[in-house]
């Protein structure tokens, strides 16, 4: 949720950048209703201020029969006013919420093609065998199994495949604690406000993702960093303790599959993976640095991990709510002969944590709304489709990339 005074203060920027990311929103209506609101809030506090004023005129002594009616009256016009209020604050609420966080000026404008390439590492291989057949003529993988057990899109690891989804995890994790990132691990499910307030679907939402627990105010989550957007909620950090970097480790669990051509082949787009998150509390002033910081990070683990990719931009059309801008760090497929989304990085500055009241006690003693980043380190089923399309050997083994092989038991190739 962005700042409302924010709003007021620049409401034509509000609802251009609103189009820019493609969001139908009526800043005008908004506004109209905030105004109401206001009013409404000010009519409840000053009847307010005239009971209590009643009732201390009466402290110590009998209340007159005119004091009793007074009384009376102001009651039923509280409550009748304070349920104006109610019906105001829950639309004013609604309007808030469909607001999407501004994008910053160095966002290109458009949808997902219109997203621009920063940079690019590694040569561009060719003529890999793909990774689900790869795996399946060594009985790595069991979709069909899966699917008897769970479902569409649900798997079995087997034998070295999960062996080395296991040595990316161990790999990744010592590689960004070193960085700093404290590694946490979560809770799987959080509550409505925590996923709304990291900016996910509300419960009841078809366009999205998430899976609810029936019967109870629970969505298992898509990602670690719901959870870790919930870590501070309604808490005041000091300054001198920012920035908060944690790991957060986690499965991952989302509706989406099997609507989206040949990609969500395999491993690719799957219900069920487990994934490294990276997440930041910091000052405002420093979101931007701890942006290019997570970037960085990323770049360097799979740089380490010899994995050829590009950096782009992501264009303000494709970017969700939360985000002010994005990074996607994508593979480069040797079997598609294109990139591929492999991880991705997001400042969505004061956004989450307004939502969750999560601030900052500055050194002068003022309080403020604080910055939060997220990024992944790994998120495993994609990062093995690019272990195994760019490892494959002309022998038909797999050559276990030099990090990994530590975690491998010293195995070079399997």
């Amino acid at each position: 949720m962005l700042d409302i005074q924010f709003i007021r203060d620049n409401a034509e920027l509000v609802q251009r950048k609103s189009g820019e990311k493609g969001y139908k929103v009526d800043i005008a209506e908004l506004l109209r209703v905030d105004e109401t609101r206001r009013a409404q809030l000010t009519a409840v506090e000053d009847l307010r201020a005239r009971r209590n004023a009643l009732t201390d005129s009466m402290k110590g002594q009998k209340p007159t029969p005119e004091q009793v009616e007074q009384g009376k009256k102001l009651k039923e016009e509280i409550t009748s006013r304070e349920n104006e209020l109610k019906v105001t604050e829950e639309k004013w609420q609604s309007l808030m919420q469909a607001v999407p966080n501004p994008t910053f000026d160095d966002v290109p404008l458009g949808g997902e093609e219109d997203s621009v390439e920063i940079k690019k590492i590694g040569e561009q291989k060719t003529d890999a065998k793909d990774h689900l057949d790869f795996a399946m003529e060594r009985d790595w993988v069991d979709f069909e199994r899966g699917a008897k057990v769970a479902g569409a899109k649900f798997y079995y690891l087997k034998g070295d495949l999960a062996l080395l989804e296991n040595a990316i995890t161990q790999f990744a994790l010592n590689f960004i604690r070193e960085k700093g990132f404290t590694y946490m691990t979560v809770p799987h499910m959080v509550s409505s406000r925590v996923a709304m307030g990291a900016g996910f679907s509300p419960r009841g939402d078809e366009s999205g993702n998430e899976y609810y627990i029936e019967g109870e105010d629970l969505t298992l989550i898509g990602t670690a960093e719901a959870p870790l957007t919930g870590y501070h909620a309604d808490e005041i950090i000091d300054e001198d303790k920012l920035p908060l970097l944690y790991a957060g480790y986690s499965p991952c669990y989302r509706r989406e599959a099997g609507t989206y051509g040949k990609h969500t082949r395999g491993l690719f787009r799957v219900h069920q993976f487990n994934k490294l998150e990276m997440y930041i509390f910091c000052q405002p002033e420093k979101s931007k640095e701890m942006h290019e910081f997570i970037l960085q990070t990323e770049e360097e683990l799979w740089q380490a991990l010899g994995v050829s990719y590009h950096v782009i931009n992501i264009a303000a059309g494709d970017l969700g709510a939360p985000a002010a801008k994005k990074y996607d760090v994508e593979y480069w497929s040797p079997v598609d002969e294109k990139y591929r989304e492999l991880t991705s990085c997001s400042n969505c500055t004061d956004f989450q944590a307004r939502n969750l009241n999560i601030r900052v006690r500055r050194k002068n003693g003022s309080v403020e709304v604080l910055h939060t980043l997220n990024g992944t380190a790994v998120s495993l089923a994609r990062s093995l489709i690019a272990v195994i399309e760019h490892y494959q050997t002309e022998r038909g083994t797999l050559m276990v990339p030099k990090v990994l092989q530590p975690y491998m038991g010293g195995r070079t190739e399997i």
